[in-house]
């Protein structure tokens, strides 16, 4: 059995009735969206899905610093006056 990663969970059946006040239930913690007793999707306020968008970017940009600090010995040596 797949392990429900939120501490609400709602039917799918639940969720179509009245999902606005579920979300305010949840006061912006996760909602597991269950079929079958299995999670099927989270529902996660926007404000919470935009910072994890803004973590992952984060992330990513890390990995690319890391990736160019890698290859500084391939950098070439120019002046600000040379651009």
């Amino acid at each position: 059995m797949r392990q429900v990663l939120a501490e609400f969970s709602v039917s799918i059946s639940e969720l179509k009735k009245n999902p606005s006040a579920l979300l305010s239930q949840a006061s912006g913690s996760p909602i597991a969206v269950l079929n079958h007793n299995k999670p099927a999707a989270y529902l996660v306020p926007a404000e919470t899905y935009e910072a994890l968008m803004e973590m992952i970017e984060d992330y990513e940009l890390t990995q690319l610093v890391e990736e160019r600090r890698g290859e500084k010995d391939k950098a070439i040596a120019v002046s600000l006056d040379e651009l």
